[in-house]
């Protein structure tokens, strides 16, 4: 027996969905390399950095396995899909490091930085429109989804960039957020997935629950792994330093019997590695850390639920091993 492969958090131990994913996963890549070509060198350069840096390609290899629900796992559709899921996502990128004045990205100098803002704005808006040019071929509702998924990204966005307005919960603003940033492509992955492979309708709407609630869990196992790991490579308190709202820390502050000296610390950025380290200290075991942890396992039990209205399969199998996973990398 073949030992299971893993890939981006995703276990396989079935050989021939391994192979299935091998293959498509280079479909794919091809067509990337395509689609960042233009007849102007330098935007070849532009368009080509972030995707050469690195990257775990988790949204094509999600629309890939997720595909593996339909009859037609290996139609062409659902490798564009795949490709455009991928481009859209490498595009928001550029846009987030200009927005959140990034120095790097995946290991390597963000586009700003590299460039200036301008150029790193006018390579996503290049990404976006090879997006649509593939989507375009896809058919007039793949268009229509598409656009409706674009309108949600940058609603969650801006939403983020405004903050919460004052008769806003800070902390339903911060979860909508999420929902609209990274759960709703995740939404579109498995929905493209269905619709390209010939699922049928209940399955592929079982899909979408399901990317909208792993999205929704990786989003909040990142705001408690800013509090909680060590080997993530990322510097516990990292988003305290900067005062970037997390969840732990939203219901720490809405939680009025929640220790003194932590609201205190939280209440904004912290600049004091001592201040930064007693923060973490007292949030891991702070109320507001179980709660936190308590959302993630109801997102991840609505995400075992909507696979469970599907019928066994490999891919089944490989998309629910996601769920421990994400719950698993905040311990």
């Amino acid at each position: 027996m073949n030992a299971p492969v893993e890939l981006a958090g995703i276990e396989l131990t079935d050989p021939d969905l391994t192979a299935r994913l091998s293959a498509g996963l280079l479909r794919v890549e091809a067509l990337l390399e395509s689609e960042v070509v233009s007849e102007f060198g330098f935007v070849t350069e532009a368009a080509s950095h972030l995707m050469h840096a690195g990257g775990k390609r988790f949204r094509p290899l999600f629309t890939l396995v997720a595909a593996g629900i339909g009859p037609k796992p290996d139609a062409d559709g659902v490798v564009t899909a795949a490709a455009v899921v991928e481009l859209i996502h490498l595009a928001t990128l550029y846009h987030d490091d200009v927005m959140d004045e990034a120095d790097i990205r995946r290991g390597a100098k963000s586009a700003n930085a590299r460039w200036d803002n301008s150029i790193a704005i006018l390579t996503g808006d290049f990404l976006f429109a090879h997006a649509s040019r593939l989507v375009a071929g896809l058919g007039p509702d793949a268009v229509s989804i598409i656009a409706e998924t674009f309108a949600e990204l940058v609603t969650g966005q801006t939403r983020e960039t405004v903050g919460p307005r004052p008769d806003d919960d800070p902390i339903e603003h911060h979860l909508r957020v999420l929902n609209e940033k990274t759960a709703a492509l995740l939404d579109t992955c498995g929905r493209y997935a269905g619709m390209f492979s010939g699922a049928s309708e209940p399955e592929i709407a079982a899909l979408r629950r399901y990317g909208r609630a792993i999205g929704m869990a990786f989003q909040i196992s990142d705001d408690i792994i800013d509090l909680t790991s060590t080997d993530s490579g990322k510097t516990p308190g990292t988003d305290l330093r900067a005062g970037v709202p997390t969840l732990p820390v939203l219901y720490t502050l809405a939680d009025r019997s929640s220790d003194a000296r932590l609201v205190e610390l939280v209440a904004g950025p912290i600049s004091s590695d001592q201040e930064v380290a007693e923060a973490v200290s007292l949030l891991r075991d702070s109320p507001g850390m179980t709660r936190a942890q308590q959302t993630l396992a109801d997102h991840a039990d609505s995400a075992s639920a909507a696979l469970a209205e599907l019928p066994a399969s490999p891919a089944v199998e490989a998309l629910g091993s996601l769920v421990p996973f994400v719950v698993a990398r905040t311990r």
